[in-house]
């Protein structure tokens, strides 16, 4: 069943509804700066593979809600947003009514030309008709500029930091947090997702150096192993050598002892 952000009278007709390749998807605008790009992946690659198979994550991608939207060429394109629940599958658009479902999380990243719209108009739009459960922005540049809103009864209300400052998901059950770092060469604050207790999720680059690390000091072990095996064996030696000194010069003095 569709949900209620596909309960105004122009869906009442049964009307031929557009799928996603007769959408358009690209309005030939790009990104802001290279800073959103990489926070933006920063964001989605990690959760995806958090997710799995479990739900679709989604960046810079037109959302399509209503024919409005087409008939004014009016496209809203969250920066990343999450589904629950649905097929882990490309998509050139995410169309409500395709889908069946809105999302469930949406987190935009702000700057000098979307600010005022993003914390005005278009949180409405998340509110109101998509009905978005969870609604976050944060500013790359300045990271200060961040806050979190939970569906509540239909309004959104603001999800406060815990004691720690993270931001919690209740639908992800993950937290968002301001860590400061490098990724892909930028050393700044970055919003990541991490789990509750604050262990960020890996980018592909963190999981392989893990690996690495993990190689590393296993084969360092091993390496440590062995040189504790030679000493052992160095250490059995040396005492069967001197066991076989003294019982040779026992010997010997025996042997002197008999001759008197």
């Amino acid at each position: 069943m569709l949900n209620a952000a596909l309960s105004e009278p122009e869906w009442i007709p049964q009307l031929s509804l557009p799928t996603q390749d007769e959408l358009p998807c690209d309005d030939g605008m790009p990104m802001e700066t290279e800073r959103h790009k990489k926070q933006m992946d920063l964001l989605i690659y990690p959760l995806e593979a958090w997710l799995n198979q479990r739900g679709y994550v989604g960046g810079n991608m037109f959302v399509y809600y209503s024919l409005k939207q087409v008939r004014y060429q009016d496209f809203k394109g969250p920066d990343v947003f999450v589904v629950l629940d649905v097929p882990h599958i490309e998509r050139k658009s995410w169309v409500v009514w395709e889908e069946g479902k809105s999302p469930d999380v949406v987190i935009e990243l702000l700057s000098e030309s979307t600010a005022a719209y993003d914390k005005g108009e278009k949180q409405q739009i998340y509110q109101d008709r998509l009905k978005v459960s969870e609604y976050y922005w944060f500013d790359p540049f300045e990271p200060e500029d961040w806050a979190g809103f939970e569906l509540n009864r239909g309004i959104y209300e603001p999800i406060l930091p815990n004691e720690s400052s993270y931001l919690i998901s209740q639908r992800l059950n993950l937290a968002l947090v301001r860590w400061s770092g490098v990724y892909a060469g930028v050393e700044t604050i970055w919003l990541r997702w991490a789990t509750l207790n604050g262990e960020v999720l890996p980018t592909a680059q963190e999981m392989s150096d893990l690996e690495n690390r993990r190689a590393i000091l296993a084969e360092q072990r091993a390496d440590a192993e062995t040189q504790r095996a030679i000493l052992a064996e160095q250490r059995i030696a040396a005492e069967v050598e001197a066991r076989q000194a003294a019982e040779a010069e026992l010997a010997r003095l025996q042997a002197l002892l008999a001759n008197k």
